[in-house]
């Protein structure tokens, strides 16, 4: 990195499996909640509703911290910023696996927070640190390791709650935090722990024309019917499934471990489709495979393993463009910082109310055909978004 601060720059393959390993603690903790609801009930006594919130809790910060993220990053240096990251998310696993119900739900705030300074600093870490030909490699490693955490997490909480109870197995994801702090810190060098404040100058020029503010407004729109999207059927696609093809809970969960892990195939997948196709044409490609979910639930629910394996990789690949975009597009590290505190920011905010609305619309319609076409119209704001935004992205050569 940036010798700013005394901070130095690593091989490129150890900034890699910085960011693959930092990946791992964005997603994971929160969806760790998902396997071990039933005991954290039956143990804290939590109504249906304080149960949603540990899960929609970091969404909301997610939107709500995004500015408090992007300044953070600009007055302490994206170096301190990850390391700040990786520091709450600890912090928030340990302090949600002791205590009562309100000590949890701390603990969730502490991991919303710190996971959006991530979200925010590590595609700056990425613009400032890599040639614009390796950028979007790292991003592909940055996604599909966002999604191999929740995965991970996903599979080995739910058997750990049973031989140790469910709070050593959420706090057992204290472990990708460990594992990143002690990669991190000595690759970044003193900027991990000195505050180093970026002067907007870092990181390579941007290529093609500079972003305009309706790129940013684009690019908004884009994200928000991704994330409406993902979120969307992650909460729901079991149900779904359960209601329409009578299909047992364990079956019916496995529709959503593929379209978690699939996501994979699609962070990896877009930066090498770059290289043969504009992003223009990725983004179609993309927005044409999100488009067999909904359609393809509606028309042949029989047929779920296939709309969720081809949405899994839409979905990894999606977010993956947006933010190659902005990081190819913002003027500076300053620019590029705002852009993604904006995008994700609005964007974070309107998917949180996702799986609640959608549940809203399947209890008074009783059925899943108009909350599929909820789910639809999100994709094509996706689509409209995402590809009018991208136009100006240059081919990668």
């Amino acid at each position: 990195m940036r010798d700013r601060a005394g901070s130095r720059i690593p091989a490129s393959w150890i900034l890699l499996a910085c960011i693959g390993l930092i990946a791992l603690n964005m997603r994971g903790p929160f969806v760790a909640v998902a396997p071990v609801v039933a005991p954290m009930q039956l143990d804290l006594g939590f109504s249906p509703v304080e149960l949603g919130l540990l899960t929609g809790i970091p969404v909301l910060c997610f939107s709500l911290a995004s500015p408090l993220a992007s300044l953070a990053a600009r007055r302490l240096g994206a170096e301190l910023a990850i390391t700040l990251t990786l520091l709450g998310v600890l912090a928030g696993v340990v302090v949600r696996s002791v205590g009562g119900g309100a000590t949890v739900m701390l603990g969730t705030v502490i991991l919303g927070v710190a996971i959006t300074v991530g979200n925010i600093a590590v595609p700056l870490i990425i613009r400032r640190d890599f040639s614009s030909r390796r950028q979007g490699t790292a991003l592909g490693i940055y996604t599909a390791a966002l999604n191999i955490g929740s995965f991970i997490t996903s599979v080995v909480t739910a058997p750990l709650a049973e031989a140790a109870g469910w709070r050593p197995a959420l706090a057992a994801s204290a472990l990708f935090a460990v594992a990143a702090i002690a990669f991190w810190v000595p690759a970044a060098g003193r900027g991990a722990y000195i505050p180093a404040a970026d002067d907007g100058s870092g990181g390579p020029p941007a290529s093609g024309q500079l972003a305009s503010p309706w790129t940013t407004v684009g690019l908004t729109a884009g994200f928000a019917g991704q994330a409406i999207s993902y979120y969307g059927v992650t909460a729901w696609l079991p149900t779904l499934l359960s209601d329409e093809l009578g299909m047992a809970p364990a079956a019916a969960g496995a529709g959503s471990s593929l379209f978690q892990i699939l996501a994979i195939l699609g962070g990896l997948g877009v930066p090498l489709a770059a290289r043969f196709m504009s992003t223009t044409a990725v983004a179609l490609t993309l927005g044409a495979m999100w488009l067999t979910v909904p359609l393809g639930l509606l028309l042949a629910p029989q047929l779920w393993w296939l709309w969720s394996s081809i949405g899994g990789v839409a979905q990894g690949g999606g977010i993956t463009v947006i933010f190659t975009a902005i990081i190819k597009l913002a003027r500076d590290q300053t620019s590029a910082g705002r852009m993604s505190a904006v995008v994700q920011g609005v964007g974070y905010g309107v998917a949180a109310a996702a799986p609640t609305f959608v549940g809203y619309v399947n209890s008074v319609t009783g059925g899943w055909t108009v909350p599929l076409l909820v789910i639809l119209a999100s994709v094509l704001a996706f689509i409209l978004g995402t590809t009018l935004s991208v136009r100006k992205v240059p081919k990668q050569r």
